[in-house]
């Protein structure tokens, strides 16, 4: 009987964790997922149980695993896609998290980090490709080695590992056992320098965070050792983990400079590949941050993102708290009845503002709603206001890239909406494409990555050969209207600027989506 060889990979994101299998033809096969819960105990804390995490990661993968198997699929490798910057503590005895993940929507020493911006951000715009910013995974872990009695007893013990959601999983599946993190994932915790691949320990001496506690550097694209046979009931290298987002732009197709896309998950995601020459950042740019594209073979890739960090979140939000409407499939259906008014304006911004500034004081608002406004005309500018936010992180983008976007690629689940992806278009004034599958874009880019060595594919190109486009959305607005409409938009957002700037504005008012 004959096998089809499958790599079976895990996407583990935000709000929830999938595993599936992708073969030969790029397709995605025995899909299984389970959500998961974050919690705001307090306002800027936003966590996660990690042994929730892990559990539900690994229930998902055996489901897949036997559906592959049921249908005659033959497993050959792992490849491991993951949320960014969400850090964890563990005991390497027990393997149980010490303390709840710090996801990477917190906010809790932003204080303290502002007061280190004015020494460090320069720097670490140069090196790391992004300021201080509002979050720190290190400052994190060195609070809790300070102030948690069970994380210090652990480090006093020399059982006490520190890491990303990549380096919680491969720890776990792994029969290596070792504390690793890969370029994708490592970026966006702000210590590692982009060009030499190593971390940048003066800010981390300056946030007090200790070197031998670092989890080792490898790249995306490597033998991370094998499954462990008791956790999964196979042995298979684990041959790739990257950043979902980075995971995300293979699975769309996006490998060379100038390509653009958007991930749409919790919240939306927005990157300019760049090559692999390191573009020059600047602090005029704020909002953009330097990536690791990917790492394979000793080269890195880069790209320029922005984002936007609640987006697919604010759309659950309005349904599950406010209860607004049913689901948010339901907000893209009621939007395709209506235009909507130049002057009704969602602003999505449940965690503050990134653009045209970073500012977490910022909140979402709906303004313009009048006797007149309809039910279709709000759940179009709920859209529309998620679409505007894109088309300004496209602008940063090209703004610090130095780089014309011709088109935008998106994935990730809120790309298969008809209604927003016309907007988006609209508002952005490009065309926006949309692969077949597009909501399993990080399943199949890591994949790509990880079978790319001549195990299913001799190389990303032949790999991505295999998408194919199911529909491009083209714009329809007038360039006058386009302008009006980004106006507005833009007089609105700079109005809640200045009243989370304004004097005696409470810092405390930080919450999550």
């Amino acid at each position: 009987m004959h096998h089809e060889a499958v790599i079976l990979c895990i996407d583990e994101g935000t709000s929830g964790t999938r595993a599936a299998v992708v073969g030969r033809d790029g397709q995605v096969s025995a899909q299984d997922y389970l959500p998961l819960e974050i919690h705001c105990p307090r306002p800027g804390v936003v966590e996660q149980d990690a042994d929730l995490l892990l559990e539900r990661t690994l229930d998902v993968c055996r489901r897949a695993i036997a559906r592959a198997q049921g249908c005659g699929q033959q497993i050959v490798a792992l490849a491991i896609a993951n949320q960014r910057c969400s850090a964890v503590l563990w005991d390497t005895v027990t393997g149980r998290s010490l303390a709840p993940i710090m996801v990477w929507q917190d906010s809790r020493y932003r204080d303290e980090l502002a007061l280190l911006a004015g020494d460090w951000d320069a720097r670490l715009i140069r090196h790391a490709g992004r300021p201080v910013g509002v979050r720190s995974p290190y400052l994190w872990a060195a609070r809790k080695l300070r102030e948690d009695a069970a994380v210090a007893r652990a480090w006093q013990q020399r059982r006490l590992a520190f890491g990303t959601i990549d380096s919680w999983l491969l720890w776990h599946l792994s029969d290596a056992r070792a504390v690793v993190t890969t370029p994708t994932n490592v970026t966006s915790g702000n210590a590692y320098a982009l060009g030499d691949h190593r971390y940048l320990q003066d800010w981390l001496d300056a946030l007090e965070f200790p070197a031998e506690l670092l989890p080792r550097l490898c790249e995306d694209v490597q033998d991370f050792g094998r499954t462990r046979t008791e956790l999964l009931g196979l042995a298979v290298p684990i041959l790739a983990c990257a950043g979902d987002q980075h995971a995300a732009a293979v699975g769309l197709g996006c490998l060379e400079r100038g390509q653009a896309l958007c991930v749409h998950g919790t919240g939306s995601f927005v990157d300019v590949l760049t090559g692999t020459k390191l573009p020059a950042h600047d602090a005029a740019h704020e909002s953009s941050l330097t990536m690791t594209a990917r790492r394979m073979g000793g080269v890195s890739r880069y790209a320029i993102e922005t984002y936007v960090p609640t987006t697919g979140s604010a759309l659950n939000w309005i349904c599950e708290k406010l209860q607004w409407f049913d689901n948010p499939q339901q907000i893209s259906a009621l939007a395709r009845e209506a235009e909507t008014p130049a002057d009704l304006v969602f602003i999505p911004a449940l965690t503050g503002l990134r653009l045209p500034a970073m500012e977490p004081g910022a909140r979402a608002s709906i303004s313009g709603v009048s006797m007149a406004t309809s039910r279709p005309q709000l759940a179009r500018s709920i859209l529309e206001g998620i679409a505007h936010s894109v088309a300004s992180c496209v602008q940063a983008d090209e703004a610090a890239s130095g780089t014309e976007v011709g088109e935008l690629l998106v994935g990730g689940g809120l790309s298969g909406s008809d209604a927003l992806l016309q907007i988006q278009a609209d508002l952005g004034g490009l065309p926006v494409r949309r692969l077949a599958d597009t909501d399993k874009a990080s399943l199949r880019g890591i994949a790509f990555m990880a079978g790319s060595a001549g195990l299913l594919w001799d190389g990303l190109e032949q790999a991505c050969a295999t998408l194919r486009t199911e529909a491009v959305f083209t714009p329809r607005m007038a360039a006058d209207e386009r302008g009006e409409r980004r106006r507005i938009w833009r007089a609105r957002v700079g109005d809640e600027l200045a009243r989370a700037r304004a004097p005696g504005r409470s810092a405390a008012l930080e919450g999550c989506a």
